[in-house]
C-alpha cells in the first residue's frame, strides 16, 4: 500500500513556485517566510510547502495559508513577518493584503470564496496548490498512484480502454479524437514494441496550461501515461518538452526519477509483472513539433516536421511501432477516470464533449490565468464571471480561441458554449485551449496579421499551401493595414485562406487561415473600413492614424514634447504644441502621458479614437 507522512494538523503556509510567480519574486518571499519562522522558533511547528501554479497567475506571488484558507495575493518579503504573526499566530485576516473584487472593491479573505477560483469546477488543476511537485511523499497524501495499484491489481489492458471510452475523453491537444477508441487501435497491433508520449510542445503564444501541470503535478501525468502503457501494451514512454520551460523540464526529470525509485516506473511495477519507464526529451521550440507526426521525427533525432497520414501513429509511430500519444491534460484526467469511475467523467461537460477543460485566459480581461470549467461553459461566464469582466469599463468585442491558428468570435457570440462542436460551427478550434479576451481598441485586421505573421514563421515549409499561403496571406494582411488594400484583396483571402485549409498536409496549416477566415467572417465591415475609407476603426494601425494636438485642450505643459522618441512635438511652454506629421512615428506615447486629453488620433476622414 502506498502511504505518505504529513501531518493535517499542522499548520501550513502553502506558496506559489510556478514560472509566473517565481518571476514575480517568489524566491525571496520564501526566504523571507523561512527567516521569520525561524526568528520565532516556529521551524518545526510551522511548514512552508512550495507548490506550483494555483493559476491565478496575475495576482503573485501567491500565499495560502492552511487549514484557515486565507489567501493572499501579490505578496512581498516584508509582508512575511505580519501574516506570520498575525495571522498565522493569531489567526486574525490582514485586511489591506486580501484580495478585493474588481467590481466591488471588496476585500476576500477564503481563496474558495473568490470568484476567478468560485466559478472554476478544476480536476486536473485542483491538487496544483496543495503539493509541492518535487515532493513524492505529498502526492502519495492526496491519493498518487492508487489509480495506477487499482489498475494493475484489478482490472485487464481491456477494462481499462473499456473505462477510458466510456468516459468520453477527447485529447486535450487540439484535434479531439477519443482517447479510448485511439488506444483501442494500439492495443489490437500485433507489436513486439510499443510506446507511449506525453505531448508537452506547448507553442501557442500566451498559453501555459501544460507547462503548470508538468510544474505542478508531474506524478499525476506519469500515472496516467503508466495506466495508458498498461492498457496498450507500452514497455517504453517520452515526454516531450519544450527547451523554455526549464522549471517544467526540471520538475517532471525528478519526478521520473522518483517514481523509478519507489517502484512506479522500470522492471515490475508495483511488484507486478508489468515493466514500462520513461524518457524527458527536449525539444527545440518548433512550434510545428505540437503535431504528433512531427513530434515522433523530433524524439527520432529527425528534422521535426509531418508526415502524411494514415498510417497514423497508433498503428506506426516511433521507429514505426504503434504509438499512443496524448497531451499533458489528456494524461493528467486518465486517474481521475479511474478512480472514480467513466460514469461520473461523463456526467461532467456537453453531450458531446466530456470533462472538464483548462483555458489560458488572457487580454483585456480584468482577472487572468489558467481557467478550468466543464466543457460547454459559455464564454460569458469564463470572462465575466471568472474573468471579471473588461478592464477601464471597455467594452468586449472579440475572443479568439484556439491560440495562433484560432479563429476570433465577436461579442455577439459570447453565449455560444465552448465545445469541440460549437465551436468549429463558428469557425474556430478548441486548440490546446489557448483564450484571448479583445476590448474596442483592438483591430481585428490587425490580430489576423500578427497571427498569420507567426504561423508564417513557424510553418515548417515541407507543404507549398502552407508554406506560401501563409506568406500570401499575410502580405495581403499588411496591404490592407497600410493602406495599399483593394476589394481584390478580400475576395483574394477569402479564396486563398479556403485553399490553404483543405489542402495544407497538417494540423498548422489545415487551420492557418481560420484567424483571417474568421475575423473576414465577423468583422468583413472593419476591412471595408480599411479598404475604401482607408480607415482603422480602431486606430490601430498606424499608416492609417495620425496624432494631432487640440489647441482647445493642451496647456502648453511640453510632457509630450518630453517623451516624444522622434523629437516630432514642437513648442514653446505654456503655448500649443502641434505634431509635425513628417516625423512622427505613431508610437502613441505622446498620447499616453497627456493629462488633459489633448492628444487625438485621428483616421481616414478625420474620425476621432
Amino acid at each position: 500500500m502506498l502511504i505518505g507522512r504529513s501531518d493535517p494538523e499542522r499548520p501550513c503556509i502553502t506558496i506559489c513556485t510556478g514560472t509566473g510567480c517565481v518571476a514575480g519574486g517568489a524566491g525571496d518571499v520564501v526566504e523571507a517566510f523561512r527567516k521569520v519562522l525561524a526568528d520565532h522558533g516556529l521551524s518545526r511547528r510551522v511548514e512552508i510547502r512550495l507548490t506550483g501554479c494555483h493559476g491565478f497567475c496575475e495576482m503573485g506571488p501567491l500565499v495560502t495559508l492552511q487549514p484557515s484558507e486565507t489567501f493572499y495575493p501579490k505578496v512581498r518579503p516584508k509582508d512575511a513577518k505580519r501574516i506570520i504573526e498575525q495571522t498565522v499566530l493569531n489567526k486574525e485576516p490582514i485586511e489591506e493584503l486580501l484580495y478585493r473584487d474588481p467590481s466591488t472593491h471588496e476585500p476576500i479573505e477564503h481563496e474558495g470564496d473568490i470568484p476567478f477560483y468560485s466559478h472554476q469546477h478544476r480536476i486536473v488543476l485542483a491538487e496544483n496548490g496543495r503539493i509541492d511537485p518535487t515532493n513524492l511523499n505529498d502526492f502519495l497524501d492526496i491519493g498518487g498512484y492508487l489509480a495506477l495499484q487499482n489498475v494493475l491489481a484489478t482490472m485487464s489492458p481491456a477494462d481499462v480502454i473499456d473505462d477510458v471510452s466510456r468516459s468520453g475523453l477527447r485529447g486535450r491537444g487540439g484535434a479531439g479524437f477519443p482517447a479510448g477508441p485511439k488506444w483501442k487501435i494500439a492495443s489490437e497491433q500485433p507489436a513486439a514494441c510499443k510506446y507511449v508520449v506525453c505531448n508537452g510542445d506547448e507553442g501557442d503564444p500566451g498559453a501555459y496550461m501544460d507547462r503548470s501541470v508538468l510544474e505542478g503535478n508531474p506524478h499525476r501525468v506519469l500515472e496516467g501515461m503508466c495506466i495508458g502503457a498498461y492498457a496498450i501494451g507500452a514497455q517504453q514512454g517520452f515526454i516531450y518538452v519544450r527547451h523554455e520551460y526549464p522549471l517544467a523540464v526540471g520538475r517532471i526529470s525528478r519526478a521520473v526519477q522518483d517514481a523509478r525509485r519507489a517502484g512506479m516506473l522500470g522492471e515490475r511495477i508495483l511488484g507486478t509483472d508489468f515493466s514500462f519507464d520513461l524518457k524527458v526529451v527536449r525539444g527545440a521550440g518548433a512550434f510545428v513539433c505540437g503535431e504528433e507526426t512531427a513530434l515522433i521525427a523530433s524524439i527520432e533525432g529527425r528534422k521535426g516536421e509531418p508526415r502524411q497520414r494514415p498510417p497514423y501513429p497508433a498503428v506506426s509511430g516511433y521507429m514505426g511501432s504503434p504509438t499512443v500519444i496524448n497531451n499533458v491534460e489528456t494524461w493528467a484526467n486518465i486517474p481521475h477516470i479511474i478512480n472514480n469511475g467513466p460514469d461520473w467523467y461523463a456526467s461532467i461537460g456537453s453531450e458531446h464533449s466530456k470533462g472538464t477543460k483548462i483555458f489560458s485566459l488572457v487580454g483585456k480581461v480584468n482577472c487572468t490565468g489558467l481557467v478550468e470549467v466543464p466543457m460547454g461553459t459559455s464564454i460569458r461566464s469564463i470572462v465575466y464571471d471568472i474573468g471579471g469582466g473588461i478592464p477601464d469599463q471597455k467594452a468586449l468585442k472579440a475572443v479568439q480561441t484556439g491560440g495562433p491558428a484560432g479563429g476570433c468570435l465577436p461579442a455577439d457570440q459570447i453565449d455560444l458554449p465552448i465545445d469541440f462542436e460549437a465551436l468549429r460551427e463558428a469557425g474556430t478550434i478548441m486548440g490546446s485551449g489557448g483564450l484571448i479576451v479583445m476590448d474596442e481598441s483592438t483591430c481585428m485586421v490587425d490580430v489576423a496579421r500578427y497571427f498569420t505573421g507567426f504561423l508564417e514563421e513557424e510553418s515548417c515549409g515541407k507543404c507549398y499551401p502552407c508554406r506560401k499561403g501563409t506568406q500570401r496571406m499575410r502580405e495581403l494582411l499588411e496591404d490592407i493595414c497600410e493602406g495599399r488594400g483593394t476589394m481584390e484583396h478580400l475576395s483574394l483571402l477569402d479564396e486563398l485562406g479556403a485553399t490553404v485549409n483543405t489542402t495544407s498536409m497538417c494540423g498548422l496549416g489545415q487551420n492557418a487561415a481560420t484567424p483571417v477566415l474568421s475575423t473576414i467572417r465577423y468583422f468583413r465591415d472593419e476591412y471595408i473600413a480599411h479598404i475604401r475609407d482607408h480607415c482603422c476603426p480602431a486606430g490601430v494601425c498606424t499608416e492609417l492614424i495620425r496624432f494631432e494636438i487640440m489647441a482647445d485642450l493642451c496647456d502648453g505643459c511640453g510632457a509630450c514634447a518630453k517623451v516624444c522618441p522622434a523629437e516630432a512635438i514642437f513648442g514653446e511652454k505654456n503655448e500649443l504644441h502641434t505634431i509635425d506629421p513628417n516625423l512622427c512615428i505613431k508610437c502613441g506615447t505622446c498620447k499616453d502621458v497627456c493629462t488633459k486629453d489633448a492628444v487625438l488620433v485621428l483616421s481616414g476622414g478625420g474620425h476621432e479614437h
